[in-house]
């Protein structure tokens, strides 16, 4: 481990962590929870979740945040890092005042599941807040004004289950994606009713494991498309930074990412076991994390639609992963014979005619690889982990990874890797324990990195999949149905509502209790079912095994909760987590606040 500090017991709780930057120190001031601070009895309950937003007012503080707790809904003024100049006495800094929240709702009979704000409308006057609910409705509130404007799916005619996901698409007012456990996921427009009776569907394209149908109807109506992509839930979806491609992560263990426009499949990756929970793009668009049930992260290339290397360190389940895009060293580096010219084909790949201009502002200068005299640069991507087993794990994705092949640059960073006398991984409790039953005994590791045998393989250019037919399909259906053009996305099937409880996160691996014979007879066929599909794919392009691909190791790995970790957001300086007894905690980056310590 390359980080050290926050005390000497193994179970203690961290307060700070260290990286080669510096020491991240947990805020206490900063920390968010109910106005009572009272921890919350998580039993049930959906997962917590944080959505931020900036409305750009004039005092400097334009930070707003926003999150869930059981049946409770907040909307503060984020505080989060204030560097205090000169420095005064520890506990000069107030806590945020909880008992003030800008709006605070308590829903009956239902729980808000997530939410997400609309940067391009918020103003210091006006904020537009979608809040997806277990029952299956979204609502679209203004907590500045407490305002309700809408309520879509009211009546449950569209989908049933609960919503696991809900985006607003890239660089549109109006466009929005709800994803259902159902599996099917949906897509709005807030100006659109939802009708008085269940849609009726119109295919409108099929695919491979996939389809996308339109709302058949004289008039617009809502939704105005429903994808079905596989079998069981979808956890989460995510948009690429220039919002052309969407990666989802679902239930039956797939990561599948679409050309959001085309509606067409640009490629797929498979879970090492049981399903993916969470999915994050890198901010060029070049590489895909997601974790899951297989107590792994998982990092896929996009260029070349494969897997190039897997991170262990969780012992539960990774509920969410994220890149930190302030947390990238970029260096200049002499261009090797083999990659000259890579950059140039990446970028044609990504670009297409879409049916709707899209902000770029979230493409980070990552993408920007070629520089002006020609060179490329060596990029070193920091993403970071969450689990149930209450760790947080920051990892590092260096150039003998992403380039096993080629020489290394001048400047690199230290990447740890599973060594010969590394111990083999042990199991997690629980059901997270799947990992340690399908790793094969212990991997023979060398001084030089695994890589896949087989070839890249499987490179996919999105542009022979975004053909004029490919797009043409989808403008011709919304004309045909009075719909204006605009870009499409994908995901999941209303085919079965399968085994839903036995999917549910309501609680800690370490605390699940067996309720009855029958439950634990259901979780066992289900684990030998999963174990078959599992084995169908194992060792293909899909799912490489574990000694084929490199195994990375944790740069940080932190117990800093009593329960599960549901959130992880990396901001400029700081980082925000939150477990499920409702605390969402404010870490500081190095530098970036001064100390207060006595």
């Amino acid at each position: 481990m390359a980080a050290e500090g926050g005390g000497k017991e193994m179970n203690e709780i961290k307060t700070q962590f260290t990286t080669r930057e510096g020491v991240y120190k947990l805020l206490t001031h900063s920390e968010y929870s109910r106005p009572n601070r009272v921890p919350f009895n998580s039993q049930g309950s959906n997962p917590v979740k944080v959505s931020f937003v900036n409305v750009n007012d004039q005092s400097g503080n334009g930070d707003r945040i926003c999150f869930n707790v059981g049946r409770e809904l907040y909307f503060y003024i984020y505080k989060g890092v204030r560097k205090v100049n000169p420095p005064i006495p520890a506990g000069g800094l107030l806590a945020a005042d909880l008992s003030k929240p800008i709006d605070k709702r308590i829903y009956k009979g239902t729980q808000p599941t997530c939410h997400d704000f609309n940067p391009l409308t918020a103003t210091a006057e006006s904020v537009s807040l979608l809040v997806g609910f277990s029952a299956g409705q979204v609502q679209l509130i203004d907590p500045i004004k407490k305002e309700t404007s809408k309520l879509f799916n009211e009546e449950r005619l569209i989908d049933k289950s609960g919503v696991t996901c809900v985006r607003w698409v890239p660089g549109s007012e109006s466009l929005f994606l709800v994803a259902h456990s159902s599996g099917s996921l949906y897509l709005y427009n807030v100006e659109h009713t939802c009708g008085t009776t269940p849609p009726h569907y119109q295919l409108l394209k099929q695919g491979d494991g996939y389809a996308v149908h339109t709302c058949k109807s004289k008039s617009a109506r809502n939704p105005l498309l429903r994808w079905t992509v596989g079998e069981g839930a979808l956890n989460e979806f995510a948009f690429s930074p220039d919002g052309k491609f969407l990666a989802c992560a679902s239930q039956d263990g797939f990561l599948r990412v679409f050309g959001f426009d085309a509606a067409e499949l640009h490629g797929t990756m498979k879970s090492y076991f049981g399903g993916l929970l969470c999915v994050c793009w890198s901010p060029d668009g070049r590489y895909i994390v997601a974790g899951g049930e297989d107590d792994l992260v998982t990092v896929w290339s996009f260029s070349d639609c494969r897997v190039i290397a897997r991170g262990h360190g969780h012992k539960s389940w990774v509920s969410v992963v994220a890149f930190d895009h302030c947390t990238t060293s970029v260096e200049d580096s002499d261009p090797p014979a083999e990659f000259s010219g890579s950059d140039e084909e990446f970028h044609e790949q990504i670009h297409f005619a879409g049916g709707r201009d899209r902000a770029n502002s979230s493409q980070s200068h990552l993408s920007k690889r070629n520089s002006t005299d020609g060179r490329p640069v060596s990029v070193t991507y920091r993403f970071g982990s969450v689990g149930q087993d209450t760790q947080l794990c920051l990892w590092d994705l260096t150039e003998d990874i992403l380039f096993p092949h080629l020489p290394l640059s001048r400047t690199r960073t230290h990447t740890n890797v599973m060594s010969a006398t590394s111990p083999p991984a042990t199991g997690s409790s629980g059901n997270s324990g799947t990992l340690s039953n399908s790793i094969p005994a212990p991997l023979p590791r060398s001084n030089s990195l695994p890589h896949s045998t087989g070839p890249a393989g499987g490179s996919t250019t999105p542009n022979s999949h975004m053909s004029s037919k490919g797009s043409s399909i989808i403008d011709s259906a919304f004309i045909a149905t009075g719909v204006s053009k605009f870009a499409t996305l994908s995901l999941h099937d209303t085919r079965k509502e399968r085994h839903e409880k036995d999917h549910k996160r309501n609680h800690s691996m370490g605390h699940i209790s067996s309720k009855s014979s029958d439950k634990l007879n259901q979780l066992s066929s289900a684990a030998r079912t999963a174990k078959a599909d599992a084995a169908k794919t194992l060792g293909t392009l899909l799912c490489p095994r574990m000694e084929e691909v490199p195994l990375l190791e944790p740069l940080v790995c932190k117990k800093i909760a009593h329960e599960r970790l549901t959130v992880l957001i990396f901001l400029e300086d700081c980082l925000v987590t939150a477990c499920q007894e409702g605390f969402i905690c404010t870490w500081a980056r190095p530098g970036k606040v001064v100390s207060l310590d006595p």
